[in-house]
């Protein structure tokens, strides 16, 4: 399953040989492999364990300049890849061939497996963590180990490939309290170990802190978004720093560049070697690099495909990134990450006098103009320094843009939400609406 078997695979020079002949002028095949080992909890009991495989190859060409794409799982009839990929060329305008050449470079593999015992080991030791404090609870959780192995190669002489091994866990711990059903979620993404311990106390945390239904602030006060919640905000700033967006002259900060754009206590980048999301090339077979994007509030850079980059007339910053499989790369991020404060999540919260800590939220999705509006699914009322309960029936408005200038405070606890490492901030500038118990 390495990245060596991909090496001593000949269908990607079998394909790119076929294009070549059949009249196309470059070509490029993008591979992916992968395994997954999945372990299911329900109710506090294993349910399933399962493993699954899937294989990929994509093959994109030009024939006077005009782009074919076509994708194949699992076996692959090379002359018909061609054939379609040919045939779509028809459709197409003409563009630009932008391919890496003559480049073989080396790549370690990244991340350890485990085996499926140990992830069914993980599962029940969470469960028992929490069961043992909170008996009615009903935990539903799963742990996965995901190897993937990624090779790019093009007619230009390309090939690079790596393999990259993650381990992931989820749970949710519901616990139904008469008419009151409450559900308090959370999950680790990691290379080589997960921390059962971590997660149950992080879920414990919040059962404690929801044992009484209080009512909410009402008007402007003061909001800590937690390192889980905090994604919802850098969401909007991925859009705004995506360089097709300044091409499109979408994003708000098409003419900010060495501008302060928010809080000069942010600064906010990319690391090719940070975390569970790293990733040694993009999708177009450029070295990704370490990136700044604001600094201390200024904003520094945007992230470019080759494409983007060329039409912004700088170079592609290594962030070429496939939205799905069978689409072609456009500008996107592998990971970002917010430099985090020096207080603990605990000290943010002793800083809050009259104040609404939002946890989990229902909908989300703000679009680029930064407004939102949205339902909180969990979340706590502090006064006087601290938590005095749970929360319901509550929304929080306002704009991203807005309260990223408001920053009161940043934690240290930063934490890895998808591929977003953020910690947890308060922010000022938002409406409070809900109702009172």
């Amino acid at each position: 399953m390495g990245s060596e078997n991909f090496s001593q695979d000949t269908l990607a020079e079998h394909l790119l040989e076929l294009a070549i002949k059949s009249g196309a002028e470059a070509a490029e095949v993008y591979q992916s492999r992968s395994l997954s080992r999945p372990v299911f909890f329900e109710a506090n009991r294993l349910k399933q364990l399962e493993t699954s495989q899937s294989e990929g190859t994509a093959l994109r060409l030009w024939r006077n300049g005009r782009p074919g794409l076509t994708v194949a799982y699992g076996s692959v009839e090379a002359q018909t890849m061609v054939e379609r990929a040919l045939a779509l060329t028809q459709l197409n305008q003409p563009e630009l061939v932008e391919l890496v050449k003559n480049s073989q470079p080396s790549y370690p593999d990244i991340g350890s497996a485990v085996p499926l015992e140990v992830l069914v080991n993980w599962g029940k030791q969470a469960i028992a963590l929490i069961r043992d404090v909170y008996p009615d609870v009903l935990c539903n959780s799963d742990w996965e180990c995901d190897v993937e192995t990624t090779r790019l190669s093009n007619s230009e002489g390309l090939d690079c490939y790596y393999t990259d091994t993650t381990l992931s866990c989820y749970m949710a711990a519901e616990w139904v309290r008469g008419d009151d059903f409450l559900s308090v979620a959370d999950g680790q993404t990691q290379r080589d170990i997960l921390h059962p311990e971590i997660l149950a106390d992080q879920i414990l945390q919040r059962l404690d802190w929801s044992r009484e239904n209080v009512s909410p602030p009402t008007g402007r006060v003061p909001v800590l978004f937690t390192s889980k919640a905090a994604d919802m905000l850098w969401g909007t700033v991925q859009a705004a720093l995506n360089g097709k967006r300044i091409l499109e002259v979408a994003s708000p900060w098409v003419e900010r560049l060495g501008q302060l754009v928010m809080s000069p206590s942010l600064t906010l980048y990319q690391d090719p070697q940070a975390g569970p999301y790293s990733c040694p090339f993009d999708d177009e077979g450029t070295p990704t690099t370490s990136l700044v994007f604001i600094q201390d509030g200024i904003l520094q850079n945007f992230y470019c495909d080759r494409t983007t980059g060329k039409q912004l007339g700088i170079n592609t910053t290594g962030n070429g990134f496939r939205p799905s499989f069978g689409s072609y790369p456009s500008p996107g991020l592998y990971n970002f990450l917010i430099h985090p404060g020096s207080a603990s999540l605990q000290e943010l919260i002793h800083q809050m006098d009259d104040g609404l800590i939002v946890d989990q939220m229902l909908g989300g999705g703000n679009g680029i103009s930064g407004d939102f509006s949205i339902n909180i699914d969990l979340g706590y009322r502090v006064k006087n320094g601290q938590i005095i309960g749970r929360v319901k029936d509550t929304m929080v408005a306002g704009n991203v843009y807005t309260v990223l200038k408001q920053l009161v405070a940043l934690g240290s606890d930063a934490d890895w939400n998808g591929s977003c490492y953020t910690p947890s901030l308060i922010v000022e500038g938002l409406s409070i609406t809900g109702r009172s118990y």
